[in-house]
């Protein structure tokens, strides 16, 4: 399980890292990642290490690197 979060930040990080700010939407469709429960497991990892911010605008989650 462990391993599988981890995977996922990397699908996270690098589509922050060539898209910029995405929503999770965007980053749900862009990465692949199958669930949302899967993809806010790699954010929280990635919040966790310091390397993404966020913002809520309109109801919508967005995030970028930090």
């Amino acid at each position: 399980m462990i391993n599988q979060i981890g995977e996922n930040a990397g699908l996270v990080w690098k589509a922050l890292n060539k898209s910029g700010r995405m929503s999770v939407k965007e980053l749900k469709k862009e990465t692949k990642i199958r669930t949302e429960k899967d993809l806010f497991a790699a954010i929280g990892w990635l919040a966790k290490e310091e390397k993404i911010d966020s913002a809520e605008k309109d109801g919508e989650i967005f995030f970028w690197l930090a």
